[in-house]
């Protein structure tokens, strides 16, 4: 669950100062990009773990509300996932997540769930929850041809036996940073992951999309005024996830989800942010 507070100016340690608006929202990077995906139009299972709290059993009615299958989504001793947000006037945020209930469901759980659903194409995982579970659900994954994508949030070293399994990486610039030491622009990005696909989300300038074959193409967004950036990657992630599916090129499927992501900074909130299935019909 996502606990957001929006001021004109964020703390310095030991300050205190008013907010203008508190709100309590469904996030997540896990559901957030699940949202979407269903919001655009894919069939979506969620695989993880929720606690037997307020939060959770909310959490439960907002997986059926958006028409996801929550049939693999764990109920654990362990509290809800929380993350606490901070929102400044010109949409940045800051973001600290409680892991609670997603650590406390195991490779089994994961791998279980990956052969047990029907007709299943891509596979998307984060950081949310233990590297051991996404590495041997993406195992499982690409062992029944599946693509497997992985947003790397919140950022942590990535085991080699992950990376491996993972067909597209999609870290933001932040986590690319982290990841290189460099930021994309100071970086050559041919040797970014040779032989994988990638993009690289670098906010108001759009997406990097880099080929295996190591081809960079640049994917411009729309210039608009954001109000909060919070979940706009894992828009991105889910609509792109979704048109890739649809059989789109992975240039056209990141023009979209960069049309899509845009519409969402607009917004306050992450999965309340996102545009509805009436509004991305209408998107050519």
């Amino acid at each position: 669950m996502d606990l957001t507070c929006y001021a004109d100016v964020l703390p310095t340690p030991g300050q205190t100062l008013f907010g203008n608006l508190f709100a309590t929202g469904f996030g997540g990077k896990g559901a957030n990009q699940a949202v979407m995906a269903a919001l655009a139009g894919a069939d979506v299972y969620m695989v993880g773990s929720i606690g037997d709290d307020l939060f959770g059993k909310s959490y439960k009615e907002n997986f059926t509300s958006q028409k996801i299958n929550s049939e693999f989504v764990k109920i654990s001793e362990l509290p809800t996932g929380v993350a606490h947000i901070w929102v400044d006037k010109s949409g940045e945020n800051r973001i600290i997540v409680v892991s609670g209930a997603n650590h406390d469901f195991n490779a089994k759980h994961a791998v279980g769930a990956i052969n047990s659903i029907p007709e299943l194409s891509i596979v998307i995982g984060q950081c949310e929850i233990p590297q051991a579970v996404t590495t041997a659900a993406f195992k499982a994954a690409k062992e029944r041809g599946c693509t497997t994508i992985l947003n790397p949030a919140p950022f942590e070293e990535l085991s080699a036996e992950l990376l491996e399994v993972t067909d597209w990486l999609i870290p933001n610039e932040v986590e690319f940073k982290q990841f290189t030491g460099s930021a994309p622009e100071s970086f050559n990005l041919e040797k970014f992951r040779e032989g994988k696909n990638s993009v690289i989300t670098v906010g108001s300038a759009g997406a990097i999309l880099i080929s295996e074959s190591g081809t960079i193409t640049r994917i411009p967004t729309e210039s608009v005024n954001a109000v909060d950036t919070t979940g706009a990657g894992d828009c991105f992630i889910g609509s792109f996830s979704y048109a890739l599916g649809r059989g789109l090129d992975p240039s056209s499927a990141a023009q979209f989800a960069c049309r899509i992501a845009s519409i969402s900074v607009t917004r306050k909130g992450a999965q309340s942010s996102y545009p509805r299935a009436a509004e991305i019909s209408t998107l050519s």
